[in-house]
């Protein structure tokens, strides 16, 4: 049994005690909502685990029983969806992946100079990880991921110094996407696994079968995710933040002009004009994988997606083949691979439902966004205000409950920071604090009611946010932050601000 401490609370419980003081209160009218929210505070809290050799950072483990350690794609994922509650967490995140980051070429665990890693056992359970030693390097996305939180933490204005040491990491994770990311210089990210022990798929849908055609047949490595492009955009736009910032505005229009070469082409090599949808990949031989998933959904969060093509990409998730009723399924139900009750071909994730509505609120698809929210936040009604880490895909009209997923964990990092990341969506909640801006302008639905929330993290202070009907009002904001009433503007708008155009020419 764990000794007591001295004042008769054990130090994981000191620990956990001190994280609550420092996070969030919320109130809200929608008591069933508010229950979720604080659950997923509560299991954001269990899922707290420190870097044994650093015992003062904290990082989020991807999901109990299974998967009680750092995961790269996951932990920074419910990190970045958490930042709103706990930026302590993206911090320690960055800071134990960093120290980790690839310095050789390594085909058994698949490590590469710059890469992030997939998974790393902490302790006692080394022997787990994939490929046989303690740290697998085996994900595509991890590595543009890093990149994401570094700007987002950085926009937030928390841990400016820490932001600072880990620009070399940042640096070399880039890196990494342009020389082993995209190994034939085709200007995309794919991935092929490096020994025939790792895995087969190293984007989030990781199972052997998760990416496929329209008529079911399996894509053939190297494989090109459409969302692994959008990752990388962002994590162009996300350097080319913190050079801004930094004061160096030339590598910030040269990473802009970078990210804006990467959506041209994206969008003329992805676009399928005759489906009206996105490629979920570029198989090996360079072909559109026609599977119509939920992947593009992810694309929208991102900015990657031409602004014509948001509306169609919209209108397809939201249609009966994507939309369970309880969320929108990982594969349409006319799809070859399409089984209600698969990991990745037509069940329904939390998480990527979370992604999903955020980016349709970036495109101003607000009712889309505000449908996904209430299904999967009445979803958590039937587990306690739980939502799981996915369940089956069958349909509302069909069953009347969500069909429980067998071997999904509980509570899983993802599905926690899905409430989180549905509210602060809809509460259309940003911040660029070094350009001395905080945005917010409310779409909760009406049945959400009031919200109020003391102890918010923001720079160095803590604010209060109170909305009333769509009305927003704020109070404890850093000295030299301004609350704005709107959207938080993109860096290509605030470069032209500047003077510099795309092409970073003044």
């Amino acid at each position: 049994p764990v000794r007591p401490a001295a004042h008769g609370m054990s130090p994981s419980d000191r620990r956990r005690q001190e994280w609550v003081a420092k996070i969030p209160r919320l109130h809200m009218t929608n008591r069933s909502i508010e229950r979720t929210l604080r659950r997923s505070y509560d299991d954001l809290g269990a899922l707290r685990i420190e870097d044994p050799a650093h015992p003062e950072r904290i990082v989020v483990a991807a999901g109990a029983p299974w998967f009680m350690t750092l995961f790269g794609r996951d932990s920074l994922w419910a990190s970045e969806m958490a930042l709103a509650v706990d930026p302590s967490l993206a911090l320690g995140t960055l800071q134990t992946l960093a120290d980790r980051q690839g310095k050789v070429v390594d085909p058994m665990s698949e490590e590469e100079p710059g890469k992030i890693l997939h998974e790393v056992r902490l302790g006692v359970s080394s022997g787990l990880a994939l490929g046989g030693k303690s740290v697998y390097y085996g994900s595509v996305d991890a590595t543009p991921q890093f990149l994401m939180a570094l700007g987002s933490v950085s926009r937030w204005g928390f841990a400016k110094d820490t932001i600072a040491s880990l620009l070399p990491n940042a640096d070399r994770a880039l890196d990494w996407i342009r020389n082993y990311g995209d190994k034939d210089g085709d200007g995309f990210v794919e991935y092929s696994r490096l020994n025939d022990q790792g895995l087969i798929n190293q984007g989030w849908k990781d199972s052997w079968d998760g990416i496929n055609f329209a008529d079911g047949t399996m894509a053939e490595p190297p494989i090109a995710l459409c969302e692994v492009q959008a990752l990388v955009y962002t994590a162009l736009l996300s350097r080319a933040w913190m050079a801004y910032d930094a004061g160096d505005a030339p590598l910030a229009a040269e990473l802009t002009a970078e990210a804006a070469r990467l959506k041209k082409k994206f969008n003329e090599e992805f676009w399928l004009p005759e489906r009206g949808y996105y490629a979920v990949a570029l198989d090996g031989r360079k072909r559109p994988v026609d599977a119509c998933a939920s992947n593009m959904g992810q694309c929208l969060w991102h900015g990657i997606i031409d602004d014509d093509k948001a509306p169609l990409v919209a209108e397809r998730l939201m249609s009966p083949e994507m939309f369970s009723g309880w969320g929108v399924r990982t594969l349409a139900t006319d799809m070859g691979a399409y089984n209600p009750a698969s990991y990745h071909n037509g069940s329904v994730w939390p998480h990527d439902n979370a992604i999903i509505a955020a980016g349709l609120m970036r495109y101003g698809l607000v009712a889309e966004a505000q449908r996904i929210s209430t299904a999967l936040l009445e979803a958590a009604e039937f587990s306690n205000g739980r939502l799981p880490e996915l369940f089956c895909g069958f349909s509302r009209d069909q069953v009347a409950e969500p069909v429980p997923y067998p071997t999904a964990c509980s509570p899983q990092a993802w599905a926690a920071t899905t409430p989180i990341m549905l509210i602060t969506s809809l509460m259309r909640y940003d911040a660029h604090v070094s350009r001395g801006g905080f945005w917010m302008d409310p779409v909760l639905p009406e049945s959400y009611g009031n919200l109020h929330i003391t102890n918010a993290p923001i720079a160095g202070g803590r604010m209060t946010i109170d909305i009333v009907g769509s009305e927003p009002t704020v109070q404890g904001l850093p000295e030299g932050v301004t609350f704005r009433r709107g959207h938080r503007p993109w860096l290509t708008e605030l470069l032209a601000g500047a003077g510099l155009g795309a092409e970073g020419q003044i």
